[in-house]
């Protein structure tokens, strides 16, 4: 295993698109997410990233195959339905800095990567001096009958990150569940961190 690790910001994302795009079908397809996806979906949502002008990629690769990555931007230059909760609460947007996937393949999992993840974002959003909150969702799946037995949720890990849970802070997105072609709607839960 030789791992590399690069950084691109804004446009330049659009570079490993195809590498992004194969590799969030690759791990969402697992519990929780059963995500059905298409490349062809995924790299027109992924525009939204080389729209934005502070938005941040980190990714892993094993030789020339990207087996890591996670993307953090602004909250106000995300999609409606990610802000939309956050304006309703009364929070004001431009201080929060919206962390988007964060994803491994299994066999690269348990080397404190979810940890470079983490530190690489935080340390992104910090640096503008402007943002004081960082936030990500999670997809809310209860009592789902493809859940393995053995899965364990991520939350410890998040609430050593030093992430709290936002119950009443709730978006609804969309996407086909396995050997589905129909989207239908999902809950996500947000959890924030304080940065300042």
């Amino acid at each position: 295993m030789s791992l590399t690790f690069i950084t691109k910001q804004s446009n330049a994302i659009a570079s490993v698109f195809d590498d992004l795009a194969k590799l969030r079908i690759a791990v969402f397809r697992d519990y929780p997410y059963l995500y059905e996806g298409t490349e062809e979906y995924e790299k027109e949502y992924l525009k939204i990233y080389s729209n934005s002008g502070k938005s941040f990629l980190f990714a892993i690769y094993d030789g020339d195959k990207m087996v890591g990555g996670t993307t953090c931007i602004p909250l106000q230059d995300e999609t409606a339905d990610i802000h939309a909760p956050f304006l309703e609460a009364g929070l004001d947007i431009r201080s929060i800095f919206y962390f988007g996937e964060s994803i491994l393949l299994k066999s690269y999992r348990g080397l404190g990567l979810g940890h470079r993840f983490f530190d690489a974002r935080e340390e992104y959003a910090a640096s503008f001096g402007t943002f004081k909150t960082t936030c990500f969702c999670s997809v809310e799946r209860i009592n789902h009958p493809a859940e393995p037995a053995d899965y364990r949720p991520n939350d410890a890990f998040w609430i050593k990150r030093g992430y709290k849970k936002v119950p009443d802070l709730k978006a609804t997105m969309e996407w086909p569940d396995i050997d589905e072609t129909i989207s239908t709607p999902k809950t996500m839960i947000f959890w924030m961190k304080d940065i300042v």
